[in-house]
């Protein structure tokens, strides 16, 4: 069985080779070909022994996935398909916002599992169930279309098609908590693609016992919190999740989160018609954002086709944010992105036809 390269250290990588009767100094090419020059196949790896490079071919897996296709939205969201080494497809999307300096600000959101277990009611990608998890280097893949180099006058430069990463695509990530751990440790590894924690935010529907593990581990990431109830009775009518980590659970959870990393949650909000947008619920949300000291993100639900639910109006979501601003909890609410190729937030599934399109793309 192939080694996950992308798991391995420069030092591991060395022995390695040094055990198979390589020089050692050859690790440091390597590292230096894929992490400085993006270059992911070993056979175009400059200054490499041809007997080495089949070695690698042989004995670490460098892709274990590949984009297949793509489909753009007006709104230049972009959604990618990827088929995994053994058949399996997950989604991952490219987003693209304005930013504070009138730029634009791009977003890569992945996944972590094929489907997810997790059943939350008004979101598809659970609707199929769940298959399994991803390796550290089915999710490393997602990233490496997006990772290039680039000749900026005489000299190479890195180049990545995003400024941001949001782990909050297909599956529930600290339901994986290892293999993702191993994933952004890649990316964000000195050694490695050295791209910055803070940068990095990792979505989970409040599974309270692995939001406890990272709070007492090296965790430099960013954290989310799919809360969309903000009492149990509400919560648990659109998450079953909410049955085995209640709010009580949850909420402490995420108190001593903030209290070891120093760094402001984020509550993600699906505002849904009926369900969860009174201003009762505002004022609700508005007492557990305090407590965590959280800002409060508020989406517009994106329907899902054969699912009963409707997107709160947009009076209603403005009078839901009022109270909010009343009550001096930051928050943003949110403009829909991506909707029309179903790449919006709860809608990636597994529907591989959804592809055949005239709004097809190729590779970023």
């Amino acid at each position: 069985m192939k080694a996950d390269f992308y798991s391995l250290s420069r030092r591991e990588l060395s022995a390695a080779l040094e055990n198979a009767g390589f020089e050692k100094f050859r690790a440091g090419q390597v590292f230096d070909a894929v992490y400085k020059n993006k270059i992911f196949s070993p056979r175009n790896f400059p200054s490499i022994p041809e007997k080495l490079k089949l070695w690698l071919e042989q004995n670490c897996e460098f892709s274990a996935g590949r984009l297949v296709v793509g489909k753009g939205a007006s709104d230049d969201t972009k959604k990618f398909l990827f088929e995994l080494n053994d058949g399996k497809f997950v989604e991952c999307v490219l987003l693209e916002a304005p930013d504070d300096g009138g730029g634009v600000r791009k977003t890569l959101c992945v996944s972590t599992q094929v489907g997810c277990a997790c059943g939350c009611r008004f979101c598809a990608s659970g609707k199929n169930g769940f298959f399994r998890n991803l390796t550290s280097g089915e999710i490393v893949a997602q990233f490496l279309p997006f990772v290039k180099e680039e000749r900026r006058g005489s000299k190479k430069a890195r180049v990545f098609s995003f400024e941001n990463v949001v782990v909050m695509g297909m599956g529930e990530p600290l339901m994986n908590t290892d293999n993702l751990l191993a994933a952004l440790d890649v990316l964000n590894s000195p050694e490695k693609f050295a791209f910055g924690a803070r940068r990095i935010t990792v979505s989970t529907c409040g599974i309270a016992d692995s939001i406890e593990r990272i709070a007492k581990a090296d965790f430099p990431y960013r954290l989310a919190i799919s809360l969309h109830g903000a009492t149990n009775e509400t919560r648990s009518r659109i998450m079953p999740i909410n049955a085995k980590f209640p709010l009580e659970r949850l909420v402490a959870a995420a108190e001593a989160f903030a209290a070891s990393n120093g760094r402001m949650i984020t509550l993600e909000y699906i505002l849904i018609k009926g369900v969860n947008d009174s201003p009762s619920d505002a004022r609700e949300l508005a007492k557990i954002a305090g407590r965590i000291g959280a800002h409060v993100n508020l989406i517009p639900y994106n329907p899902v086709e054969g699912l009963p639910w409707e997107r709160s109006p947009a009076r209603r979501r403005a009078d839901f944010a009022e109270v909010l601003k009343r009550e001096r909890v930051s928050f943003t609410l949110r403009r829909e992105k991506g909707s029309e190729i179903d790449a919006a937030c709860g809608q990636l599934a597994l529907r591989t036809s959804a592809y055949n399109s005239d709004s097809s793309i190729g590779a970023p």
